[in-house]
């Protein structure tokens, strides 16, 4: 839980670099706590078959998107490539493979333009 509050705390922080247990673990809350919001709106009656999603998870989607998009561009900044290969994931299938790729690699030892390793100021 830690990870994920660290990663909520740089709200908008697209700068630096985010080693990859952060990522991981600040999606893996994430998830978890929509699937909780997705059963609530079940539970509840907010769910619209329509929309596809619930009033509570549509919330919490769209209040995250910043802090979910900046822990992806400095996971990015961590492989030494540019925020911009986020884009990549628009392209159907194959971006999302090529990111998944990205996401799982190890940190690029050292410094990078990015800033410091992460692994070595733990």
């Amino acid at each position: 839980m830690n990870w994920y509050l660290k990663a909520l705390k740089k709200y908008a922080e697209f700068s630096g670099r985010a080693q990859r247990k952060e990522y991981w673990m600040f999606l893996l809350f994430y998830i978890l706590i929509y699937i909780a919001f997705a059963i609530i709106d079940g539970v509840t009656g907010t769910f619209s078959t329509k929309a596809g999603m619930g009033l509570l998870g549509g919330l919490y989607a769209i209040a995250l998107l910043i802090p979910c998009i900046a822990v992806t561009v400095r996971r990015l900044h961590d492989t030494n490539r540019s925020g911009w290969w986020i884009l990549i994931g628009l392209v159907p299938l194959i971006g999302n493979i090529i990111l998944l790729v990205f996401m799982v690699q190890d940190s690029y030892p050292g410094e990078n333009r990015y800033g410091p390793n992460p692994k070595d100021t733990v």
